[in-house]
């Protein structure tokens, strides 16, 4: 009987210890999907709020269909949305005519603050390529208190610029007005250095990235077509569309000023027993991989030499400040050699034939 007692106590201790496990892990589960449920609602309105600022920057005026288009809901949840935004003062209704309210416009800036801060860490910070900044940055600027958003900007030195060339508004939300002007609008012939790149659509961004156009890019507009003109770039001539011309923001440089690189050749295009010298490392290379390049004594100056290519025909071995390092083909493309291992004093105009 003593026995059949302790089995009992057992059983029972057994199944309410299950019973508190149990508890515990619904109100932990409950915590979380209310936490995931109030987020999600929190970008909604911090959604709704960056897509009224930028209306207003390109003097747009919001609708219910384009709120509802940027958000991926029905036009009837996006009213439901503005209408609780215009209840918290976010948003105003005048003549029937959406517009953000000054502490709306005070609450898109810190929104596109931790954005372009966001954007700004990935691109130092992390080994996240290029392509996916914009789409990261999209997640987490929701998750960013005011405090967390203002560290970041102190880890990172306080920029002024996201990797795009977006200025980032200030702590007060101050947004510094952009000193350049279209590509589109350039006139013929004109140098003119890249400012700014438009990130979206991400099709087009990766479009002129994939055609050698970064911030710091010198280049001129040769000639203007039906849909598009013709630009000259220090490794060449290339074509571009209008909505391509449209996402590229330039500052024109006097021509006194004009100068371009030396010849250059990618790494990756010597074969073994070949040397090059480093003249500068793509600016497609950035964060972590272009930190690890640096690290590796890849620097304006150094030599390097082919050494031998893996059996398979990549990566290939290179003798790098007396140490022997594997890159793969897509890491040695981003790196610009020079087969003149003479250091160029100084910088060639561009050629007479380029500027007429």
């Amino acid at each position: 009987m003593e026995n059949q007692t302790v089995v009992y106590m057992a059983i029972f201790l057994a199944g309410a210890g299950a019973a508190i496990a149990l508890f515990w892990l619904w109100r932990t589960l409950a915590r979380r999907w209310r936490e995931k449920k109030a987020l999600s609602h929190r970008a909604l309105i911090e959604d709704t709020l960056k897509h009224f600022y930028n209306c207003e920057t390109r003097q747009e005026t919001p609708l219910p269909q384009s709120v509802a288009g940027v958000l991926g809901t029905s036009v009837a949840a996006a009213t439901d949305v503005l209408t609780e935004m215009q209840q918290h003062e976010l948003i105003s209704n005048v003549d029937n005519r959406w517009q953000l309210t000054e502490s709306g416009r005070n609450y898109a800036l810190q929104i596109i603050r931790a954005h372009r801060l966001w954007e700004r860490y990935l691109a130092e910070k992390t080994g996240y390529p290029e392509s996916e900044w914009h789409a990261q940055s999209d997640k987490w600027e929701h998750h960013l208190s005011p405090e967390e958003t203002e560290a970041l900007a102190t880890r990172l030195g306080h920029p002024r610029y996201d990797p795009h060339g977006d200025p980032i508004p200030t702590a007060d939300g101050t947004l510094s007005p952009p000193e350049h002007i279209s590509l589109a609008v350039i006139p013929i012939g004109q140098a003119a250095k890249v400012v700014h790149l438009e990130d979206e659509p991400d099709a087009i961004y990766e479009q002129l990235t994939g055609k050698g156009i970064h911030l710091g890019t010198v280049l001129r507009v040769l000639e203007r077509t039906a849909d598009g003109a013709r630009v000259w770039l220090p490794g060449g001539t290339i074509r571009l569309n209008s909505a391509q011309m449209a996402n590229v923001s330039v500052l024109p440089i006097p021509e006194n000023e004009v100068t371009v690189p030396e010849p250059t050749i990618p790494l990756s295009a010597l074969k073994p027993g070949e040397q090059g010298r480093v003249v500068s490392i793509s600016p497609a290379c950035k964060g972590a991989e272009r930190r690890r390049m640096m690290d590796l004594g890849i620097v304006p100056g150094t030599i390097i030499k082919a050494e031998m290519v893996s059996p398979s025909g990549d990566p290939t071995a290179y003798l790098i400040r007396g140490a022997l390092i594997a890159l793969r083909r897509e890491q040695a493309a981003l790196i610009n050699v020079s087969r003149n291992l003479h250091p160029v004093k100084k910088e060639t105009p561009i050629p007479a034939e380029v500027t007429a």
